[in-house]
């Protein structure tokens, strides 16, 4: 099983505890230490971790079984690009799979917020696009088939929104980015971080924020 765009190797460490054998894969080095370290405390030290680009993935044709993605392919700037190779790698009758953010829930409004303030990059697809049923139906097409989506909610322990922030703004790329972006502009940081946490205080319930992702799952043809 391939994860691709592994982060802090959530995925790779609970499918090897189910019993695959597992590459993760990330282009950055210090999520890879991450996730080697994550499966070192997990008993997992067998798990194969790998630096490369999801737009160019290092690994013949066919090698793998199954290939995911949580919330990491969808970054990548060229999607058909990034499909092509995932379905390069995948065995005929294999499963591929990934999870990715509507646009119209929480992670895809913040992304939207943050474009307000720093506009991204031109001539790249938008990674909420992943989240589109429709555009996921015409990237997929003739390539795969049992095509099944569904949506789900994850369920995230927070004390407030100012802790969803932080903890974004500390860890999360995106979020990272938009602070240094804007250290200079002082008003418009406290801005941004004000519409931040007015958004994510309609979704911040009993302490859980509430967050809707959306999973497709389907067969190399």
């Amino acid at each position: 099983m391939l994860d691709v765009g592994t982060g802090t190797g959530v995925v790779a460490i609970t499918a090897r505890g189910r019993g695959a054998k597992v590459t993760g894969l990330d282009l950055t080095p210090s999520m890879l230490e991450h996730a080697k370290q994550s499966a070192t405390v997990a008993g997992m030290d067998d798990v194969i971790w790998q630096e490369g680009d999801a737009e160019a993935l290092p690994f013949q044709d066919a090698a793998f079984d199954v290939v995911l993605s949580q919330f990491g392919h969808m970054f990548a700037p060229r999607p058909e690009v990034a499909l092509t190779e995932m379905l390069r790698v995948l065995k005929p009758g294999g499963t591929l799979a990934f999870a990715t953010w509507p646009p119209e829930q929480l992670i895809g409004r913040l992304f939207a917020l943050n474009a307000k303030y720093i506009p991204p990059p031109g001539g790249f697809a938008p990674p909420m696009q992943w989240g589109d049923v429709s555009i996921v139906q015409q990237r997929l097409a003739n390539k795969v088939g049992d095509i099944i989506f569904e949506r789900g909610i994850m369920l995230i322990p927070a004390l407030s929104p100012q802790h969803v922030r932080l903890l974004q703004e500390a860890k999360a790329g995106p979020f990272v980015r938009m602070v240094q972006a804007l250290t200079k502009e002082p008003a418009r940081l406290t801005a941004w971080r004000k519409e931040v946490d007015d958004l994510v205080s309609g979704y911040l319930h009993d302490n859980v924020v509430h967050q809707e992702y959306f999973l497709t799952r389907a067969v190399k043809i």
